[in-house]
């Protein structure tokens, strides 16, 4: 386990697949019924090859053994990269599910 890893295992509730590519967080609300995805890195390498596909269909194919119908992600859209980030979810099939000033959330179904 990485370092960071290690402190997201100590320190909080939520869950992290890494991979020598990149990582992903995430964790589970609405009573188990939806996977929020928190972050998702790929190296600068790995990025447009399909990598952070990958780590979400990992976190998917966890998250609907676990009962889940939903998966969701977060953009913070003053954030460096937020049109990167979107263009991720979207092409992930997330759809928009809601926005503010500081936050838009994307979802899918499981």
């Amino acid at each position: 386990l990485s370092l960071y890893a290690e402190y997201i295992r100590e320190r909080t509730d939520d869950s992290i697949i890494e991979t020598p590519s990149g990582f992903s967080t995430y964790r589970y609300i609405n009573d188990g019924r939806s996977v929020y995805i928190i972050d998702i890195f790929t190296k600068p390498e790995f990025r447009k090859r399909g990598d952070a596909a990958a780590l979400a269909d990992t976190v998917a194919y966890e998250a609907k053994s676990k009962g889940c119908t939903e998966m969701l992600g977060t953009v913070n859209p003053s954030a460096k990269g937020s049109t990167a980030s979107m263009k991720v979810l979207l092409a992930y099939g997330m759809t928009l599910k809601s926005a503010s000033d500081n936050l838009i959330v994307f979802g899918k179904e499981l």
